[in-house]
């Protein structure tokens, strides 16, 4: 072929990609463009993530080139933030960056100087929220202070705002919202249900048993239709 054939009618086209064992891949060039696509995309989804973990890491550098005091404090105004925390939690938090003990209970003592740290008032809100939201008792109520080391005279003052009437009303509430759901069992199996529900939630056996059979004994007639 003459050079000005060639010229008129372009390159040739190139060759296509064969995988080893001798099968075309992609066909030619032009077809394997998808494959890069797909790595760019790849790229670009990575930075954010990389990015993610280089701000974690100049973080950590600048909380570590602070002095114990310092990096006590700002972890626990970090922590403090987000929601009230006992003292115990925030010990706990500071230990595990291993701050030293007598540096966080200098630095803890400061926080309860200036209201920043109040168990409780912490106590008094948690008892507050649980019981009107979850309808807990004061017995798992007390049980969930003593487990974010609420100190034991704090936790009796706190489960105190409740009463035996609070409770019955609060375990009466449950009851009736499940109370529906059980229609159709057996009658020993609803109570069974009822009664485990009201005991997870820490109330007395005697209790839990007098609720149910009043609110079963109370339950209007479903009719004929259920």
């Amino acid at each position: 072929m003459a050079a000005e054939d060639v010229e008129a009618t372009g390159p040739a086209p190139a060759p296509a990609v064969v995988e080893s064992g001798g099968s075309e891949a992609f066909g030619r060039v032009g077809a394997a463009a998808p494959a890069s696509r797909r790595g760019t995309r790849r790229g670009r989804s990575a930075g954010p993530s990389g990015e993610e973990g280089a701000g974690r890491t100049s973080r950590k550098q600048a909380e570590e080139s602070l002095d114990p005091e310092s990096r006590a404090r700002d972890i626990c105004l970090r922590l403090l933030t987000g929601a009230a925390k006992t003292r115990k939690q925030l010990a706990d938090a500071l230990r595990k960056r291993e701050i030293p003990d007598e540096v966080a209970d200098e630095v803890l003592t400061r926080l309860e100087e200036v209201g920043l740290i109040d168990d409780a008032a912490f106590a008094a809100a948690w008892v507050e929220s649980r019981h009107a939201v979850r309808g807990l008792s004061r017995r798992a109520l007390a049980q969930e202070l003593r487990t974010k080391g609420v100190a034991a005279d704090l936790v009796e003052q706190a489960v105190a705002q409740l009463d035996h009437d609070d409770e019955t009303d609060a375990a009466r509430a449950l009851v009736e919202r499940k109370l529906r759901s059980t229609r159709g069992l057996d009658p020993q199996v609803r109570t069974r249900r009822l009664v485990g529900m009201l005991a997870r939630r820490g109330y007395s056996e005697g209790l839990a048993f007098r609720v149910v059979r009043s609110a079963l004994e109370e339950e209007p007639d479903p009719g004929p239709y259920g």
